[in-house]
């Protein structure tokens, strides 16, 4: 992947507030945004529209240690925060935090779901449902993974996994886990299709139907049989009076 897709270019702006950032938006090729952190003062940018579209196509660009270039001079940052237009594709506003060598990072990472096809749970004709798609890690910069392999391929038939079962890089801490893995939620599962299921549900039930059906007009026939044997004596003896 090329490294000019983790840069973006920036001019920085005098002009600050929401009708400054308002004005902004009216442009259709400009972004308003913020660069701060690292105990340096914060700065407002603008940013090209369709560079920063053009960016955002790839995954890694929103987990990976980007350059921002601020008036010609390079600052090191990841993307904290992106506000879009509710139904145009437009970006309205961008937070990019900037990032040390020495201080850790609080940053959510995609889950890259690997070996499905391979799981002996699909052989058998069953589907995965996806809770979990991105988790918090906690680490320094060098560390940052731009995605987490989470490897499904033994997985069998009503399986699941937990965030516990996830093998995190060294140095990377997963921090959606909580202490003392407190918050151990269910990752991805194992099953067997919901319409196979309920196909399942209906075939038992109208069976079930059947036997009822069935077991009801046994009944009826026993129940006539017995009228009909208590009925011949009676006629038998009217016969001989």
């Amino acid at each position: 992947m090329s490294e000019a897709i983790f840069e973006l270019n920036a001019v920085s702006r005098q002009e600050t507030g929401r009708g400054a950032s308002r004005r902004l938006r009216r442009c259709e090729d400009k972004i308003p945004a913020i660069i701060y952190g690292a105990k340096k003062d914060a700065i407002s940018l603008v940013l090209n529209h369709n560079e920063v579209l053009k960016a955002l196509k790839h995954e890694a660009f929103y987990s990976h240690i980007l350059t921002i270039n601020v008036d010609g001079k390079a600052e090191q940052a990841v993307l904290k925060d992106i506000q879009r237009h509710p139904f145009k594709p437009k970006v309205t506003h961008m937070d990019f935090q900037r990032v040390t060598a020495t201080e850790k990072l609080h940053m959510h990472v995609p889950l890259h779901f690997i070996g499905e096809e391979n799981a002996p749970a699909v052989k058998e004709g069953g589907v995965f449902s996806h809770m979990i798609k991105d988790v918090e890690v906690a680490c320094l910069p060098k560390d940052l993974p731009e995605y987490i392999e989470v490897d499904v391929s033994a997985m069998e038939m009503d399986q699941v996994l937990h965030l516990s079962d996830i093998k995190v890089p060294k140095g990377v801490e997963l921090m959606t886990l909580g202490a003392d893995n407190e918050n151990d939620q269910p990752v991805i599962s194992a099953h067997i299709p919901k319409e196979e299921v309920i196909e399942e549900e209906v075939t038992e039930e109208a069976a079930e139907g059947e036997e009822g059906a069935e077991a009801g007009a046994e009944g009826e026939t026993e129940a006539k049989a017995e009228g009909d044997a208590e009925a011949k004596p009676e006629e038998e003896g009217e016969a001989k009076e």
